[in-house]
């Protein structure tokens, strides 16, 4: 405004929502914000004087909570979360691992953004790879955010620096249905439908230990998924998914809901509903450790012409790719893979279950088309093991 200068103690700006903010650099040393806005300019300006005055008589002091430190608020936030048992485990680990060695000490307030510089940089020279750098930044930003819009005790986040929540990750090799079918038919007979499912629902390990028999409907073609099995240091344990989109209805080709059936008629599955359909051999909840060793994974992978690196979560990329093939959308993909948001799952997953039925159709004739075109399973040395 003509003829005003500008204030020696703080600054004052009008808000999208017409109200006024008064903002200043305490004797601390951090910019703060008012505690509350103001509907005229003039009165966020005698806020700032009187805090000024404050200032000068030497008894203004940091906003409550600002003083607390990142170890304490950290725990407590973990803590406070209502978080899967699993992810709980892994945040804890990452703050345990990353961020309490160096930035526990530190009061909330204090931390800056040079300060996450240089917190980043020094775990980038020791041993932690960049994947869990990127990780632990995540978490910490989370942890900032709710101090800034939950508890409003900081103004600013520091953890808002371009790139640090990003990381290049190398492309995971996708198997051919030929090679599924190979790796399929050099495990254990127990484990083979097992592959065929993972390959072509596109489920993840965890939501495959814990289906049961009255989650699937052969007749339908679909399988329910509705909760996981996760390995937490207490035990293998039974769970929701993530998310809500997680909990979702999943249509299966022609060809999954087969090697079910096969499954099935072999034995492999008691006869009652409550049974779980993939077991180890005495019956046992799935270990990924044990399933390794049982189906000597990196040599059946081999056999199969997948590799020594191929990991079983890969399989679930072969399911996403003749699913994007047969021409299902971005969404329709994220709702059969269960990656959405809550609210974007709710919102259309209902609506895709149609839709999905004829994904899974399109898949099965995609899948049968490219096997009757290759006419063998997978490389000589799989076809070799196939058959003794």
């Amino acid at each position: 405004m003509a003829g005003k200068g500008r204030r020696r103690f703080g600054s004052v700006r009008k808000l999208r929502s017409g109200r006024y903010q008064a903002r200043y650099l305490g004797s601390d040393g951090l910019m703060r914000n008012a505690p509350e806005t103001f509907a005229k300019p003039r009165d966020a300006e005698k806020w700032l004087t009187l805090t000024e005055s404050q200032m000068i008589k030497g008894e203004w002091s940091p906003p409550e909570g600002a003083e607390i430190t990142v170890r304490e608020y950290g725990h407590r936030w973990i803590a406070d979360r209502k978080l899967a048992p699993r992810t709980r485990e892994l945040y804890g680990d990452l703050f345990r691992l990353y961020v309490d060695p160096h930035l526990g000490k530190l009061e909330l307030g204090s931390v800056q953004p040079a300060t996450i510089r240089s917190w980043r940089s020094t775990l980038l020279a020791t041993r932690c790879r960049e994947p869990q750098a990127v990780k632990a930044y995540t978490l910490l930003r989370a942890i900032f955010n709710t101090a800034v819009k939950d508890d409003e005790i900081l103004s600013k986040n520091p953890c808002r620096i371009r790139g640090y929540d990003t990381y290049h990750t190398p492309e995971r090799p996708t198997a051919t249905v030929d090679q599924v079918h190979a790796l399929a038919a050099v495990m254990p007979k127990r484990f083979s439908a097992f592959i065929l499912v993972a390959a072509f629902s596109g489920l993840r390990w965890g939501e495959l230990a814990a289906l049961r028999r009255c989650d699937v409907d052969l007749d339908a073609r679909t399988v329910k998924v509705h909760r996981k099995l996760a390995a937490l240091r207490t035990g293998l344990e039974f769970g929701p998914p993530k998310t809500v989109a997680g909990i979702r209805s999943v249509a299966l080709p022609g060809v999954a809901t087969d090697a079910l059936k096969d499954h099935f008629a072999a034995g492999y599955v008691p006869d009652d509903p409550e049974a779980l359909i993939f077991t180890g051999d005495k019956g046992a909840l799935l270990r990924s450790g044990n399933f390794r060793r049982t189906t000597r994974w990196a040599e059946s992978t081999r056999a199969a012409g997948l590799g020594d690196d191929f990991h079983f979560h890969d399989l679930r990329h072969t399911g996403n790719t003749l699913a994007a093939a047969a021409g299902a959308s971005t969404k329709e993909l994220m709702t059969r893979l269960g990656q959405s948001s809550m609210r974007a799952a709710l919102g259309y997953q209902h609506a895709a279950s149609e839709r999905d039925r004829e994904i899974a159709d399109a898949m099965d004739k995609r899948i049968r088309r490219q096997r009757r075109k290759a006419g063998s399973t997978g490389t000589p040395m799989a076809r070799k093991i196939e058959k003794s």
